[in-house]
């Protein structure tokens, strides 16, 4: 990677890959029913960043409408989920932390939408907790704090 590149990425089967440029606005955990059946997972990280900041550098991804406002972005050759997009925010992309080639130099520091959390799926005790959606929202819970949702 070069000084401008924060991190590149890509799908499993290395058709589409990425960079991204920009530092992320924030690095979350999801739990919500739409996030788990995207990716077949118990929860879902992402980076959350500014639109611009990412660039697809091979391969063209395909797109799913998975609800009115959410366009969800993804390799038509292996199925790996790269992107999250609301209508309600065009200038913010997420993409998925798992698909990083370095996925740690981003742990999550919010976990969102506990109360769809599967009951079986450890909460993070490093990250803010929330109920819902993280945006203007209070966390049920700091990290500095013993309770777990």
């Amino acid at each position: 990677m070069s000084d401008a590149n924060i991190a590149e990425g890509g799908c499993l089967c290395g058709a589409i890959r990425y960079r991204i440029t920009g530092e992320p606005r924030v690095c979350t955990l999801c739990h919500c029913h739409s996030c788990r059946r995207a990716s077949g997972g118990p929860t879902l990280a992402w980076l959350v960043l500014n639109a611009g900041d990412v660039q697809f550098t091979a391969g063209t991804p395909a797109r799913f409408r998975s609800s009115d406002n959410v366009t969800r972005q993804f390799c038509p050759r292996c199925g790996t989920q790269l992107t999250y997009q609301s209508d309600d925010k065009p200038d913010s992309l997420d993409i998925t932390t798992a698909s990083l080639d370095q996925p740690n130099a981003f742990p999550p520091t919010r976990e969102i939408w506990l109360e769809h959390r599967i009951s079986w799926e450890s909460a993070n005790a490093a990250a803010d907790h929330y109920a819902r959606s993280s945006a203007g929202a209070t966390p049920l819970r700091k990290p500095d704090s013993r309770q777990i949702p």
